[in-house]
């Protein structure tokens, strides 16, 4: 029914040299080595799109910030829309990694104008696709559930597997932050098997981790952890420092659950330091919560337990995360009720 996984983002003679499952330190040599024999402004800019999205999910964003701002001059130069389209859209996911949500949606509205005059479909989807994952990520689920349909709708008719995992795997999240867990659980194991028969292996890993999820919700903690550590596996050999650190916050969230608090201040703290280290302010923002709910429930005092939810509201609401602002009053509301 779908194709293998394919990466559009490596373009020209980048996209024939590398596979969705390349190593991000592969993709820095040949993409490096692709920009030094560079023949034109175009084949410069495809390059530097490439060291972008290695450096961004290698968590070096000032690297990734300065390589997608070089694809989108040579993009320019050249004359080249499409180009343009695909700069804008590396620099607006890593705005949102960095937390930096309103700027992300300008960036990535930009890419979806460029993509939609150059005719370049693919372009305009993934950029379409990064606003409704930037709405999704801000809890905006009535501006962007149907976008997410309609891009699962283009991907399956496209036979387009990574895709059809990221708009459905988009879907079940909503799903399982609604409540409805079994439909949640559904769609991602329909998401692993795509992935993995596609031979999307960063696919699978986000996708296993949602799987986690929602199982350890419904208390199968150990099989939770099981996929955690396959996912683990999959971050680590592909080097995707970003998805590694949400898989160690996700097991701290499942180890949270059973009741393990000092494994899951462990988890947190590891994940933390991660965020920290690639300027995910998201991520670290979520991963001090779950640090700070499970030191509390390890006997932290209440005032600076309260001091420090506090301080994360304040950061929820600068990044405009809806969803964790609802966890944080449930864990205030806990607080003070004790």
């Amino acid at each position: 029914m779908y194709g293998k996984a394919f990466a559009p983002e490596y373009q020209g003679d980048l996209g024939s040299a590398l596979s969705v499952n390349s190593s991000y330190e592969e993709v820095l040599a040949t993409a490096r080595r692709a920009r030094d024999e560079a023949g034109s402004a175009r084949d410069r800019a495809r390059a530097a799109l490439a060291l972008a999205e290695a450096n961004r999910r290698l968590g070096r964003s000032a690297d990734a910030r300065a390589a997608w701002h070089d694809s989108y001059r040579c993009a320019r130069e050249a004359g080249d829309p499409a180009g343009m389209a695909w700069a804008l859209w590396s620099g607006g996911t890593l705005a949102r990694q960095c937390g930096a949500l309103r700027l992300a949606r300008r960036l990535l509205s930009a890419s979806v104008a460029f993509a939609d005059a150059s005719g370049d479909r693919l372009a305009h989807g993934y950029a379409l696709a990064g606003l409704a994952e930037t709405g999704r990520i801000q809890g905006d689920y009535a501006a962007v559930a149907e976008l997410h349909e309609q891009l699962l709708r283009q991907a399956r008719a496209h036979g387009e597997s990574r895709h059809v995992v990221w708009a459905m795997s988009g879907i079940a999240q909503m799903h399982r932050n609604s409540g409805d867990h079994a439909t949640a659980l559904e769609l991602f194991t329909e998401c692993v098997r795509i992935a993995s028969e596609a031979d999307d292996a960063r696919g699978r890993a986000w996708s296993l981790r949602g799987m986690a999820d929602v199982l350890s919700l419904r208390g199968s903690t150990d099989r939770a952890l099981a996929l955690l550590t396959q996912a683990e596996s999959v971050c680590r050999e592909m080097e995707l420092a970003g998805a590694l650190a949400y898989n160690l916050k996700m097991r701290g969230n499942v180890l949270f659950r059973a009741g393990r608090y000092e494994e899951a201040c462990a988890a947190y703290e590891v994940a933390l330091s991660a965020f920290r280290d690639m300027d995910e302010a998201r991520g670290a923002a979520l991963a001090r919560l779950g640090l700070a709910r499970s030191r509390f429930r390890r006997g932290r005092p209440q005032g600076e337990a309260l001091a420090e939810l506090t301080a994360l509201d304040s950061e929820f609401e600068r990044i405009g995360l809806r969803q964790a602002r609802q966890t944080a009053a449930a864990f205030r509301a806990e607080l003070l009720a004790a």
